[in-house]
């Protein structure tokens, strides 16, 4: 490996993409003495990664280059680099990345933040650690085995000789920059940080209101945009009288955002924008435009029929996913046989902070502000809106209030963008709810059909599932019809002890955008196999415990990988042991084996794997009028390593609230073409009153790899309440909404 050295920045250039691209990047250019002494007069910061620089005051500035939505991954990062540096939190500066691709992938979803970066962090801190020991080294003329690091100094503890960080910044950056693998990682018994309870970094701006959210984004000269959109996805505009809407006070112009060319991907699907000196006055305008519309293909869309459509295709033998055993003979042969169908509607974000951004189009290049879950897909999105490079839009990343997956879909930048390239203005487009709800990327609709053998004590010899859903590839493949990725989550990676075991996928064309939300299809997937589960044991008539323990079979490991990408060990393979563990302890801590079913009131429970976590959920329902009220979740996470108890602890009590509320009334429908819904009153959320009165969460002590956290809590929820719902009533939910089925 050739040895390299780690230049000196100024500060202003310390975000501003100096160094080549990578996840993790070490500027090969060697400094010499002079130089440095120079850089340093000049107040520079010495930047050994892309995401760590130290300053000669001795502060310490971290990068996050994820996006902070409420989850806390703008602390937890830092919190692993600065943890390997030994530095002193209270000097650690985080600044908030633009989008660049040298800091890797900064799309902050599919809950694999920490998963990916937790090791990239820890070399950035380690390496600096290092190198900082060994520039104290060099100026005392001793080993560098002989001199430690610990918070925020280098020590010599033979002669008890101490210097600050700060210091040792033009030295440390003549340091030849260590090998991976020479590197020394702290053992856990020496964290200082990770594993601990961390206030997050913006909670005083939070809830003293300073915090900047992508609301509260302005810039000199800035004019305000409401856009109308076409109801139905692909429609396009026919006529447009502007007359009235231009009387109204404050409207400057009323300008068009072209339609979007197949495949949609991200692009914005067109419409009509009322430009404004306010917000009112834009939104006011936009209510006295007079338009009519080509409405396209999708105009004779009805879910309703849709939902029959796609339930007669899950009735029929369909692409094969997975195979195992002979699940034909072992039908053939059965002695009972168990059949169910499971629906699951179209599903809104519904984020508290609805979509906005602020776009400048200036001398041929672009500069935005948005809360973005991806800010590289905005530079590519915008970019290709508004026909310039990438490389030529800069996008500043703002706090989000709630993303779930909907704020990694940049089309709302890309409409800012494009009309302030026609006004030639800033312009900042704010989305009301009803924009949200009605033109959002749902999750996909699902209709899941599933069928089981079984044996005398009710256990399943054979097994075959069929989900069919409109795919997230969709949006970028008009030709789309089967789900892929997908189907990895809960559907394929089947745990259970079934000799023949066989999963398919139906065809299903999409009608509207498709995007994913948070946890994905194992929304569906596991609403169907836990509740198909739940119905076998109440068959056979055992406890749902014990049955579930019984299908897991023994603790044991499956490699779900394809045999040609089995090159060495998985260290996310499927640990059945691990998912036993978390169904154990769920029913430990909710008390599973002493409350029994009575006046309108029981327990639920289910478990699932996803993104690489294994998570339990036990529910306590009361059911009565038919409404269902929650005193209680029992919610149990194994992530592996865990770097922040506390927000893994928020995001699961956040999972339990979120999961309640899609079960008992999220359902997004359409008539003509047209989302009926358009704000809570028709696709309400969890109030106080809906939501868990009390939700435990305990997380399961491991030393395994860091996995998921943001999705993992969500899937078992709604079967555990439909599970619930069945012990306390005898009813049997099958589809969702709940509201729907007990009204």
């Amino acid at each position: 490996m050739k040895s390299k050295t780690v230049s000196l920045v100024r500060r202003r250039d310390f975000l501003g993409g100096v160094f080549s691209a990578g996840a993790l990047v070490l500027c090969a250019r060697v400094v010499d003495s002079a130089a440095a002494a120079a850089a340093t007069n000049e107040g520079a910061t010495w930047q050994p990664s892309v995401y760590l620089g130290l300053e000669p005051d001795g502060r310490v500035i971290i990068v996050a280059h994820r996006s902070e939505m409420g989850t806390g991954i703008r602390t937890a990062l830092p919190m692993v680099v600065a943890d390997e540096l030994d530095a002193d939190w209270k000097r650690v500066t985080i600044q908030q990345a633009i989008g660049d691709k040298k800091y890797g992938d900064q799309n902050t979803d599919g809950s694999e933040s920490i998963r990916r970066f937790y090791e990239p962090m820890r070399v950035a801190g380690a390496t600096a650690r290092t190198m900082l020991e060994g520039a104290a080294a060099a100026k005392w003329s001793v080993p560098a085995a002989e001199c430690q690091a610990k918070n925020h100094e280098v020590i010599h503890a033979k002669t008890n000789r101490r210097v600050g960080y700060g210091d040792l910044v033009p030295l440390a950056a003549k340091q030849l920059v260590p090998a991976k693998e020479s590197l020394r990682f702290k053992s856990p018994a020496e964290y200082r940080y990770v594993g601990k309870n961390v206030p997050i970094t913006d909670i005083d701006g939070i809830v003293t209101g300073r915090a900047g959210f992508g609301m509260d984004a302005r810039v000199p000269g800035m004019v305000y945009a409401s856009i109308e959109r076409p109801p139905v996805f692909g429609g396009k505009l026919k006529t447009c009288d502007d007359s009235e809407a231009r009387k109204v006070t404050g409207v400057s112009q009323i300008v068009t955002v072209p339609p979007f060319k197949p495949p949609h991907g991200f692009q914005p699907v067109g419409g009509v924008a009322v430009i404004a000196n306010n917000t009112w006055a834009a939104m006011e305008g936009r209510k006295k435009l007079k338009v009519s519309w080509e409405t396209g293909n999708n105009a004779g869309y009805d879910s309703a029929a849709y939902k029959k459509v796609l339930q007669e295709t899950a009735r029929q033998a369909s692409k094969v996913s997975r195979n195992e055993g002979d699940v034909d003979a072992a039908f053939r042969n059965a002695a009972k046989v168990h059949e169910a169908e499971y629906y699951v509607p179209h599903l809104a974000h519904a984020s508290m902070e609805p979509p906005v951004a602020v776009a400048e189009f200036k001398d041929g290049k672009v500069t935005a502000w948005a809360p973005t879950q991806n800010p590289q897909a905005v530079q590519d999105t915008v970019a290709q809106a508004v026909g310039i490079k990438p490389q030529d839009v800069t996008c500043h990343v703002t706090l989000l209030g709630g993303g779930f997956g909907r704020k990694s879909k940049p089309d709302y930048v890309a409409e800012a963008a494009i009309l302030s390239k026609q006004v030639n203005r800033p312009v900042k487009v704010v989305w009301s709810r009803e924009d949200d709800i009605r033109f959002d990327f749902y999750h996909a609709v699902a209709a899941m059909y599933l069928k089981a053998a079984t044996d005398q004590k009710g256990r399943p010899t054979a097994w075959l599932q069929r989900s069919v859903f409109p795919p997230i590839g969709s949006i970028g493949d008009v030709s789309a019809r089967y789900g892929t990725f997908e189907l990895q989550m809960g559907w394929i990676d089947f745990p259970y002890d079934v000799a023949n075991f066989r999963a398919e996928c139906g065809p299903a064309e999409a009608k509207v955008r498709i995007g994913w939300l948070r946890s994905v299809a194992n929304i569906p997937h596991a609403f169907g196999v836990q509740s198909f589960i739940d119905e076998l044991a109440a068959a056979a008539g055992r406890d749902r415990v014990e049955y579930l323990l019984d299908i897991l079979g023994k603790a044991r490991q499956i490699d779900l990988r394809p045999p040609a990408g089995r090159n060495g060990p998985d260290p996310y393979v499927f640990d059945v042991g691990r998912l036993r563990r978390v169904l154990e302890i769920a029913a430990e801590r909710s008390g599973w084996a002493k409350k029994k079913p009575g006046n309108g009131r029981a327990l639920g429970i289910a478990i699932h794997r996803s993104f690489f976590s294994y998570a339990a959920s036990v529910v306590e329902v009361e059911v009565a009028d038919g409404k269902v009220r929650i005193p209680r979740v029992d919610m149990v996470l194994d992530a592996g390593k865990v770097i922040h108890p506390e927000r893994v602890r928020a995001q699961l009590e956040g999972a339990a609230v979120f999961g309640t509320s899609l079960a008992l009334m999220g359902e997004i429908t359409a008539a003509n073409g047209q989302i009926a819904q358009a704000n809570f009153h028709n696709y309400p959320v969890a109030r106080m009153t809906e939501a868990p009165v009390e939700t435990h969460v305990h997380i399961v002590p491991s030393d395994a790899p860091p996995a998921g956290v943001g999705e993992p809590g969500v899937p078992p929820i709604a079967p555990a309440i439909c599970n619930a719902i069945f012990a306390a009533t005898g009813k049997r939910i099958r589809e969702l909404p709940v509201k729907r089925q007990l009204a």
